[in-house]
């Protein structure tokens, strides 16, 4: 069981594991993007841990899952559970021949080989993290935390057996833990903004179990022109619309950031592995292909920033009829 020093202690490191003395079930993983300069390579790859409940059959494990963000190809790379190593006070994570820490990333599976430096400091939300007060609850299905909104790249990979440079490119880490994913979410996120090079976004609502019932729940964070600009059920943003069909996803907030109009177009992905309580299932659709069109207003209604995002991992899954309901 998990100490109340430990938890605190995770409070304070959202980008350290929170899996020690964590009871089932329990998962936790570390989604980390990888660009080349030129975009010609998209990848994302995600180091984690599933503990289940259930029957014998329930596998616990380790993992590294991999998505080529252009193809849409992913592979799913099982390790045994004490293969993982982690930290409880930093970001610093080892699965088999695989490391992750704030230094770089060091990757020894079939797709990709080689060691990438970061050529700057990791960029995280500043404490207590995006989740605000609600990261104190421990009664949470699901926590969500940004470990770097952007970083530089520099190093070689061996990409499927050819020799691929990553200098000048830029990165992306965050991450989840908890008991299992929402039942219903979109999420996207990217840090290639046309109309400002060191911008980056992150967006995520979802139904949020909460005292027998459920409320929609959202986290947003744009950092762009030296500031972090957020809009989140914490802090008393408040929705103006939100419109998900099958071609794009459209999203409006205000709050104390001024207004954010979003528009999302959903481009198909590969498949990723995410936990339910009993098992990983292969269920997520997930692309780094998205373009998100976005309009900052201040409070007075001039225009702060308006682009497009590019490059943007977005995912709509699960209950959205639920989802829009609440």
């Amino acid at each position: 069981m998990r100490t109340p020093a430990g938890y605190l202690r995770g409070i304070r490191h959202p980008e350290a594991f929170h899996g020690r003395g964590a009871g089932t079930p329990f998962f936790e993983g570390w989604y980390i993007k990888l660009l080349s300069a030129d975009r010609a390579h998209r990848w994302a790859v995600i180091p984690g841990v599933f503990r289940g409940v259930g029957d014998d059959e329930v596998r616990d494990e380790a993992f590294v899952q991999v998505l080529d963000g252009l193809t849409g190809r992913s592979w799913y790379h099982r390790f045994e559970v004490d293969a993982l190593t982690a930290s409880d006070t930093r970001f610093d994570v080892s699965i088999g021949g695989n490391r992750f820490d704030p230094s770089g990333v060091t990757l020894d599976l079939p797709q990709l080989r080689g060691r990438l430096e970061y050529t700057s400091a990791l960029v995280p939300f500043p404490s207590p993290g995006i989740m605000g007060p609600y990261g104190y609850v421990p009664a949470m299905e699901c926590f969500h935390g940004i470990v770097s909104f952007g970083h530089g790249l520099a190093g070689e990979l061996e990409v499927e057996g050819e020799r691929v440079t990553f200098d000048g490119g830029r990165g992306y880490i965050e991450k989840d833990w908890g008991r299992s994913f929402p039942a219903g979410y979109v999420w996207a996120a990217s840090n290639h903004v046309d109309a400002d090079p060191d911008a980056s976004l992150v967006a995520s609502v979802a139904i949020i179990p909460w005292m027998g019932r459920a409320f929609r729940g959202t986290i947003i964070a744009f950092r762009h022109s030296g500031r972090l600009h957020t809009w989140a059920t914490w802090n008393r943003s408040r929705e103006r619309s939100l419109t998900i069909d099958d071609s794009r996803v459209r999203w409006s907030v205000e709050g104390r950031d001024g207004v954010l109009e979003l528009e999302a177009e959903r481009v198909r992905g590969g498949l990723l592995h995410a936990p339910l309580r009993t098992a990983q299932h292969e269920r997520v659709e997930e692309t780094l292909d998205a373009h998100i069109r976005f309009r900052h207003l201040a409070p007075d209604g001039s225009v702060l920033l308006e682009g497009v995002a590019e490059c943007a991992g977005l995912e709509v899954f699960g209950d959205i009829d639920g989802l829009l309901a609440l």
